[in-house]
């Protein structure tokens, strides 16, 4: 179990705001903190990682990592941290950045090979392009076998295609290492995807915190939906066949016929259409434009 309690004043987007965060998370958990900029999701993976210090108690497992008289600095942490812009060693192939955090060569080999890079092993960090960037990344981050695993909007730069292929590999990582991972996103659909749980901040106040699915198509945001989308996951509850559609940062539940259930996949693009208020789904190839 992992028990974090902090608070910190943050210089946010209003005056005296400060950073309240209490939640306890389960060993192996993905949990996914979002909200708007300057809400203070950075500084939150900042003083887990042991980068800032704040006020309150941080517990992972049976050690203290930080209370009122302990403070462990970022370097006993067990923690891989993967920054927003890299952070890569411009000086260093790929190999040398993995192996800059731990001697193991075999084990930085296996990683690399896990993520489908391994030929990139003596490139450095210029030539390579902003996906293979963050493979590399999020490799050195698992050269120390870290408990946690903190990530700060580890896609937000890449395309879509790039975007969806590191997030399968993100979560192939989670699962064999059985990390906790925390990683903040402001996309639903990678929410909805990867996390158990899901911590909304705003002006430093959790003000949602729970099972991610639940909380995303219950929220206010999945009401509003654009035409085109694209299907992340196909339920049924009961007799009813639900397809749930990510449309823009938004997420739609849609009732689908039994016949739609079993044409559909995962992963297909759709168009979204009313009739007498009744929603349909049309399959679209990816180049339809809207």
């Amino acid at each position: 179990m992992i028990y974090i309690n902090v608070s910190k004043k943050l210089s946010g987007v209003v005056e005296n705001m400060e950073l309240n965060v209490k939640i306890e998370l389960k060993k192996g958990e993905f949990l996914a903190v979002t909200g708007e900029s300057g809400s203070g999701k950075t500084t939150l993976l900042r003083i887990i990682a042991g980068l800032e210090k704040a006020k309150g108690r941080i517990k992972v497992g049976n050690e203290i990592w930080q209370d009122d008289k302990k403070f462990l600095p970022p370097q006993k942490r067990e923690i891989g941290y993967v920054f927003q812009d890299f952070a890569l060693f411009p000086n260093m192939n790929v190999l040398q950045n993995l192996l800059y955090v731990k001697k193991d060569i075999d084990f930085a080999m296996y990683l690399l090979k896990l993520s489908g890079i391994e030929n990139l092993k003596d490139r450095f960090p210029n030539t390579l392009s902003g996906g293979q960037k963050q493979r590399v990344a999020l490799c050195r981050a698992l050269m120390r076998k870290p408990k946690i695993l903190l990530l700060d909007e580890p896609f937000s730069a890449l395309d879509e295609k790039r975007r969806e292929d590191l997030q399968e590999k993100l979560y192939l990582f989670h699962k064999k290492f059985d990390l906790t991972t925390i990683m903040v996103t402001h996309s639903s659909n990678e929410i909805y995807k990867l996390a158990d749980n899901m911590l909304e901040l705003k002006y430093g106040k959790q003000i949602k915190y729970g099972d991610a699915k639940k909380l995303l198509i219950n929220s206010k945001t999945s009401e509003k939906f654009s035409i085109k989308g694209k299907i992340i996951d196909i339920i049924k509850v009961d007799i009813i066949n639900i397809a749930v559609i990510s449309v823009g940062n938004n997420i739609v539940e849609c009732v689908i016929s039994q016949n739609e259930a079993k044409n559909l996949k995962i992963g297909e693009s759709v168009l979204l259409s009313t009739k007498a208020f009744h929603p349909n789904i049309k399959v679209i190839n990816e180049n339809t434009s809207c």
